[in-house]
């Protein structure tokens, strides 16, 4: 699983002109289930979603987790993520799950997540998505948890 983690000091995703889900300051995460995917990786994605130490402490620097803050969590489905760019000017997707995997394991990430944390929302699965945020620093992180 790929996930693209922006600290944000306000995000929203709209479908269709209704806001389906909103946090203020937090994490704003992209994630994208490649093939191969499963249990094993959703929960460390998770895990790292959460405990990753990107809010400032009391000097400025990057100590503090998801957990330590209780911010907001915002998952949004983007399989473009996976994408193979290595060659040519088209972006290729074998590396990609299919549709209905990708939606099993990102809808269970969703689900341990907010087991683990208590402000958690999230964008709509195979929906075009408008996804508004104000990015905090701008802080960004590419995180992978390898497929088995």
């Amino acid at each position: 699983m790929i996930a693209l983690l922006q600290r944000v000091e306000s995000a929203h995703v709209d479908v269709d002109g209704e806001t389906v889900g909103v946090i203020g300051a937090g994490l704003l995460a992209f994630v994208a289930v490649e093939r191969g995917d499963g249990e094993a990786q959703a929960a460390r994605l998770v895990e790292r979603l959460l405990g990753y130490r990107v809010f400032g402490d009391d000097e400025g620097r990057m100590n503090r987790s998801l957990r330590d803050t209780g911010g907001g969590l915002l998952l949004v489905s983007q399989f473009t993520l996976a994408a193979d760019t290595s060659s040519g000017s088209r972006p290729g997707f074998s590396g990609a799950a299919s549709p209905e995997e990708g939606e099993r394991w990102f809808s269970r990430v969703v689900e341990l997540a907010r087991k683990a944390h208590p402000r958690v929302e999230t964008g709509r699965f195979r929906t075009h998505m408008k996804v508004s945020l104000v990015n905090d620093g701008p802080v960004t992180f590419h995180l992978r948890v390898a497929p088995a």
